[in-house]
């Protein structure tokens, strides 16, 4: 989570203002999904990459386009598939011909290269093309050769994922969940929002999001959420949640002794903090309180926690052990 280079900047009521007029394009498209476009547009603002996990049909693509076309953004998506390879996630170099005949080395950009990303299905590609993320989720750069390529500001990348018991997956490793905000889980609709799926999607015009706010303006948010003061003892529950997931850790709960093989990182320190700024600012506050690391426990440590055999046995779930946590914690 890089932080915004300097530039214009945005008062605390406009950060709202334009918070809420870029979910109600969302909503406007959208049906349901309230807490999850929420968090997708946290992510977006703390300069993060978010992971989903949900059965097909949810409208995961449609929750970036949209964002995409409410923020004047570019969008590309690309499926994940067994046999796509790094250069098709972030290009490649070819061999260009130039005036009068001159030969030449020249880059071509890959699908990365957009300021929203969705890497569709990203557990069915292979360990070797899932690194190729690593690099532009975390630096906001590519090397090809022996050239890096600056991406495009602001950048998000929004994962989806196969439950690993669907056939043809590959576990995503440590390091690269870890470079996820958030790991968001998308419910099922219920019966009165599939009604409205289906009567918004399939009557008259389908309804699309108008633009209200550029990218110019969401670097400006991202300045302002940095700005954000934090009481030490706001970042030192932050940073006992974290400590806290560890098993040698004095006080851990019992099923944090009992089946966590490895705990969250630092990083996940920094996505509370960060988050819990940008939820204050959404509700209105110019300073974070310990409800909010509460409230964003779930989505930053659910996929930062390792759980050894005996809980896959007992078919524990992450959410479980982080409501533990949050109890001995907050």
């Amino acid at each position: 989570m890089m932080a915004p280079e300097a530039g214009r900047s945005v008062s605390p009521e406009q950060f709202q203002a334009t918070a809420a007029a870029i979910l109600a394009q969302l909503a406007a498209v959208i049906v349901g999904q309230e807490e999850t476009l929420r968090a997708v547009l946290i992510t977006l603002l703390a300069g993060g990459n978010a992971l989903l996990e949900g059965v097909p049909g949810l409208g995961k693509t449609l929750i970036v386009r949209t964002l995409a076309e409410a923020i004047d953004a570019s969008f590309s998506r690309i499926q994940f598939t067994p046999d796509l390879m790094p250069a098709d996630i972030v290009g490649t170099t070819v061999m260009a011909e130039g005036e009068g005949g001159a030969r030449g080395w020249r880059f071509e950009p890959g699908p990365i290269f957009s300021n929203l990303v969705l890497a569709d299905e990203i557990n069915r590609a292979t360990p070797k093309t899932q690194s190729a993320l690593l690099e532009a989720m975390q630096e906001r750069s590519v090397t090809v050769g022996r050239q890096t390529h600056r991406l495009a500001e602001p950048f998000l990348v929004l994962a989806t994922q196969n439950p690993l018991e669907s056939e043809g997956t590959y576990p995503l490793p440590d390091a690269q969940l870890d470079r996820f905000l958030f790991k968001l889980l998308l419910p099922f609709p219920s019966l009165a929002e599939l009604v409205a799926i289906s009567d918004r999607t399939t009557a008259g015009d389908v309804p699309a999001a108008r633009k209200v706010a550029g990218t110019e303006d969401i670097l400006a948010m991202q300045r302002l959420a940095r700005e954000v003061p934090i009481a030490p003892h706001v970042t030192e529950a932050a940073a006992r949640l974290v400590l806290l997931s560890h098993a040698e850790t004095p006080g851990a709960p019992d099923l944090v002794r009992r089946f966590v093989a490895n705990g969250a990182s630092p990083r996940a320190v920094q996505g509370l903090v960060l988050a819990g700024k940008i939820r204050a600012l959404l509700d209105g506050r110019f300073n974070v309180a310990v409800d909010d690391l509460a409230a964003l426990a779930a989505p930053v440590l659910r996929h930062r926690l390792l759980l050894n055999f005996e809980a896959q046995v007992e078919g524990l779930k992450p959410d479980a052990v982080v409501a533990a946590i949050v109890a001995a914690a907050v």
